[in-house]
Order: C-alpha cells, then sequence, then structure tokens
C-alpha cells in the first residue's frame, strides 16, 4: 500500500490554514480532479477521493486536532483506512457528494458535475446517522494492538426489498411533482429580478419515488435493525478516550442512501501491576533491604507476561532500571517505549528480638553507615536523566 500524504500537503495549505481556506483548496480540487472531467486520466478518481478524504479531517476541528497530533494513525490511517476501515478512506462517489457536495452551493456553476443540476436540480444521496460505541481494552492489548469482533446493533438494507421501501422492491412509481428529482423549483420575481429557490419535494419527501405498496417485512421503511458482527483492527498504541472510526458501519438511512459511521472510544482498564506513561510503562518494585544489599536475581511482570531480572548488590532505593522495547507501540508506527522499573527498598515494620538484636550489632558497622559518592544522583536527577 502506497505511504498515505500529508493532508495539508495534499490540499496546498499551511497547517495554520483556518476553516474557509481549506474549503476554498478542497473546493477548487475537487473541480480539477472531478472524473467526468477528466475522462482520459485514470488517476483523477484517485485524487478526487485524496482531495476529499484530506478535507473530511481538516474541516472537523476535533479530527484535525488528532491528526496534528497523531499523524495518519490518530485518525485511524493505520488501520486499513484505504481500504473502508478506519478513518476518512474508503469514500465512494456517493459518499464524497452526499457529506461535502453542499460546499458548492446550489447555485454554483459547477453544480451539474456533482450531478445535482447547476440550480439544485439533483437529488441527493442520504446519508445515516453514525454510531458510538466504547470498547475497554486491557494494557496488553493497548500495547500490542488487537483484533476485536463485536456485537452492533444497527439499522442494515432490508433484504426483502433491497431497501426502497416497496414491496417485492418493485411497486415504486416515478413523483409527478418533482419528476423524481426529490426537490422542487419555486421563482420569485423580486425587484432584484427573479430568485430561484430548492425545497424538499412534499410528496416524496426527497425520495423522488412514491411506494405504492409498502414492502411488509420493514413496513415501508427500507431497513431492518439486527444485530451485526463487526470485526475491529484497533493499533498498537491508541489511549483512553481515543475515537477511532470505520467508514460505512453506521445506520443506513430510511429508503437507501449511504450508511454512517462506527465511532469507537476507547476506553483503557487499569493494570494491577503496570502504569502506563505516554509510551512507557512503569512498575514500582519493592526490595528488601537484605536483597538491596547483597543482590538477587528476580522475576517482574511486563505487558507480555514475566521477565526475570537481577539485582546488583548494593541497589538503592530509587534506581530506575530500564527494560528497553518493553513498552507500548507507538501509534505512528516509530518503534515502541520502554518499561522502568522504580526500586523501593521497604524497611520491615515489625522485628523480632533476634532481628532486632542482629540490626543493633550492625548498626555501627563501616559499612552500614550512608557515605553517598559525587556521583550519586537524587531521585529527580534520575528522572530528568531517563525522560531527557
Amino acid at each position: 500500500m502506497a505511504k498515505k500524504r500529508d493532508y495539508y500537503e495534499v490540499l496546498g495549505v499551511d497547517r495554520g490554514a483556518p476553516v474557509e481556506d481549506i474549503k476554498k483548496a478542497y473546493r477548487k480540487l475537487a473541480i480539477k480532479f472531478h472524473p467526468d472531467k477528466n475522462p482520459d486520466d485514470p488517476t483523477a478518481e484517485d485524487k478526487f477521493k485524496e482531495a476529499a478524504e484530506a478535507y473530511s479531517i481538516l474541516s472537523d476541528e476535533d479530527k484535525r486536532r488528532r491528526y496534528d497530533q497523531f499523524g495518519h494513525a490518530g485518525v485511524g490511517g493505520a488501520a486499513g483506512a484505504g481500504a473502508g476501515g478506519y478513518g476518512a478512506g474508503g469514500f465512494t462517489m456517493e459518499d464524497i457528494f452526499s457529506q461535502f457536495g453542499d460546499i458548492f452551493g446550489d447555485s454554483s456553476p459547477f453544480g451539474d458535475i456533482f450531478g445535482r443540476g447547476g440550480n439544485g436540480g439533483g437529488r441527493r444521496v442520504r446519508r445515516g446517522s453514525d454510531l458510538r460505541i466504547k470498547l475497554k481494552l486491557d494494557l496488553h492489548e493497548v500495547a500490542n494492538g488487537v483484533e476485536k469482533k463485536i456485537k452492533v446493533k444497527r439499522h442494515v438494507a432490508c433484504g426483502t426489498c433491497g431497501g426502497n421501501g416497496a414491496k417485492n422492491g418493485t411497486s415504486l412509481t416515478t413523483c409527478t411533482t418533482c419528476n423524481g428529482q426529490g426537490q422542487v423549483r419555486k421563482v420569485v420575481s423580486t425587484m432584484l429580478g427573479q430568485m430561484v429557490s430548492t425545497s424538499t419535494c412534499p410528496t416524496c419527501n426527497g425520495d423522488g419515488k412514491i411506494i405504492s405498496e409498502r414492502c411488509e417485512v420493514c413496513a415501508g421503511e427500507g431497513r431492518q435493525l439486527q444485530d451485526d458482527l463487526i470485526s475491529l483492527n484497533i493499533p498498537g498504541g491508541v489511549a483512553d478516550g481515543m475515537q477511532l472510526s470505520m467508514s460505512g458501519k453506521g445506520n443506513v438511512p430510511a429508503r437507501g442512501g449511504v450508511a454512517g459511521d462506527l465511532l469507537i472510544v476507547i476506553e483503557e482498564e487499569e493494570d494491577p501491576h503496570l502504569k502506563r506513561d505516554g509510551n512507557n510503562v512503569v512498575f514500582d518494585m519493592h526490595l528488601s533491604f537484605v536483597d538491596a544489599a547483597l543482590g538477587t536475581a528476580t522475576e517482574i511482570p511486563t505487558i507480555d507476561g514475566k521477565a526475570r531480572i537481577s539485582i546488583e548488590p548494593g541497589t538503592q532505593a530509587g534506581k530506575i532500571l530500564r527494560l528497553k522495547g518493553k513498552g507500548i507501540k507507538d501509534l505512528n508506527g516509530y518503534g515502541r517505549g520502554d518499561q522502568l522499573v522504580h526500586i523501593s527498598v521497604w524497611t520491615p515494620q515489625q522485628l523480632s528480638s533476634d532481628e532486632r538484636a542482629t540490626l543493633e550489632s550492625l548498626r555501627h558497622s563501616p559499612n552500614f553507615q550512608p557515605k553517598p559518592g559525587k556521583n550519586e544522583k537524587g531521585f529527580f536527577d534520575k528522572m530528568k536523566d531517563f525522560f531527557h
């Protein structure tokens, strides 16, 4: 799969460009690369869709913020956007016309290239509503990515009538009020001349067709509510509260049109042992005084199971060990974080008489007197070394 181009580069605008400039840039490219205007250019449709994808992200404040922060992966680019998966990819021409055609205006001289008629004569494709779900993931799934199969209750096209709401899918007649356009035009004479306005046809409610006999299964709705099993490919590196979108997996509208999107909100479950810090994970390890002094080998939890580590003799409280590559995958694909093991030396709170006597005998031993060296760093200096 070819690498996606930067959306700002696609539209030819600066990163700080206002929405109006983004709209103008998209309008210009959509007119330039519309397939009907470029019948001899096989790349025109791809460029047309690429511009629409860029506009869909940069014209939305929330999506633009996530794109600026995480790149393509932040808006689902790492999860198959080019194949109808997450994000803006997978557009059909109907998607583009129904979602973005209105930025050209009904009176646009270019209206005819969008199949709408220069003055709003064409019937716009309807779009169904989006669905939003919450998806809980544990730290292992967040770190490495995961495929989930979930049941979603959503409206799908009626299988009996094919989605048009008519009995056997054939009991339809063209609306005589709008001649199948779904809109009616009204010409009003004013002191400034004739003004043309368009409105939804009151007879067919914008469908352009009249149902003479309704489908008995969906009662003329053209859709049914059902449980749909959907496979989700969640990329590694997602974070709590992040929203992914899956194109065309929302509700279909009544009596034909394109389905909305499925919006997946990530909920990151708290791990009993590990804490997340960006792409790193932190484990607080409590050592006994004896193990810290003599050294030991022990197992600790990691994202992918247990790992055995060695503790050097004389390990000081506050020391931080780094396990390279044991953290969370970067959402943009730039490697993965580390696991940081923070050492705490545990002091016993209750002692037997023999234990107390043993420690008393060592109280004044020279090796038990604190003697930090000049190179011994404090806690904040150690943290600074790890994160800078």
